[in-house]
């Protein structure tokens, strides 16, 4: 694990690469957790993470997924690739202290039936909870960047 000062660093200095989990249940909601952690606090966004250091993508999604949401295994609902992102925020994990961050964010849809249940969550989000696309779409509690992605979920 990075020390935090060394992590900081890292996050002024360059940009972040993660995956975000986009989780489509019935062609007509996504799962978004309300953010606890800088940056984008506050807000409804979809799970995601940074990618570690020699971590293949798909190893990514499964912790992410297992560690975020509690789903043992990620790979068997199939994600496919939605896009490549580019977040910017004017914050970082450490506060408002002056260090933006910057992320290349590769999306991954996952389509999921009716009625399925994420079996829990973490401590990254005060509730997750499924939102109707449109819903979603309109809101401005949902950030921004979740609702770039809404606009390719339309079957």
């Amino acid at each position: 694990m990075i020390e935090r000062e060394r992590y900081l660093e890292i996050v002024r200095d360059t940009p972040l690469v993660s995956v975000d989990l986009v989780l489509v249940r019935g062609g007509a909601e996504v799962l978004l957790g309300l953010r606890n952690n800088r940056p984008a606090q506050g807000s409804w966004f979809v799970p995601g993470g940074v990618i570690r250091k020699n971590e293949p993508r798909a190893a990514a999604l499964q912790r992410v997924a297992a560690g975020e949401l509690r789903i043992p295994d990620v790979q068997a609902l199939e994600p496919r690739l939605l896009g490549v992102f580019e977040h910017f925020y004017p914050d970082c994990f450490a506060g408002d202290i002056g260090v933006s961050t910057h992320y290349v964010v590769i999306a991954h849809r996952i389509d999921l039936p009716a009625g399925f249940e994420v079996p829990g969550g973490d401590d990254q989000h005060r509730q997750l909870r499924w939102w109707p696309l449109a819903e979603a779409a309109a809101s401005e509690a949902v950030h921004r960047y979740t609702r770039d992605y809404l606009p390719l979920l339309a079957d």
